[in-house]
């Protein structure tokens, strides 16, 4: 039986390839990594905001200067290794926020809310009364909408490892 000639040529270019992926050696590429569930915390009331964490000095100090908007079931959470009355400021922030301090239990200690942004200098800083551990910065207004205030517990979910593997809870 004669077989078309342009037929043969492709049948005899498909084996060729087919042997070369076949001695190209090494593993066949694996897919790329899961990416990591995100971080979220839970609000008393069953609301979850999805939260970007700051876990070293350049995302802490960076924040969310220059966001211009925030979905309103998204925030930061930074992470801090100590307790202190750490002051924040709002400096090239470009919309208010409520500012929930928190101890190392996520547990809320205060509210500072509908902080407004800074487009210049000089910035005044806003610190809570007492020591706390990590802040979780949401929308202006966030905390009223939801009932959110002092006492309340908060449970973060999907916390990726600390940068130096200490300090944090699990």
């Amino acid at each position: 039986m004669d077989t078309h000639p342009a037929l043969s040529r492709l049948g005899a270019m498909i084996a060729i390839a087919t042997l070369g992926l076949a001695c190209a050696g090494g593993p066949p590429a694996s897919p790329p990594p899961p990416s990591p569930a995100p971080t979220t915390v839970v609000l008393p009331n069953g609301f979850t905001v999805r939260v970007e964490p700051a876990l070293n000095p350049l995302e802490q100090a960076r924040g969310l200067m220059f966001v211009e908007f925030l979905a309103p079931d998204e925030g930061m959470l930074f992470l801090f290794d100590t307790e202190e009355a750490r002051p924040f400021w709002m400096k090239n922030c470009k919309i208010p926020l409520d500012l929930v301090w928190l101890d190392a239990g996520f547990r809320v200690v205060e509210i500072s809310p509908d902080v407004p942004p800074c487009p210049g200098d000089p910035c005044p800083s806003y610190a809570p009364s007492v020591p706390i551990r990590h802040v979780l910065e949401v929308n202006g207004g966030f905390c009223a909408l939801h009932g959110l205030r002092p006492g309340d517990q908060l449970l973060v979910v999907g916390l990726p490892p600390h940068p130096r593997g200490e300090g944090m809870p699990g």
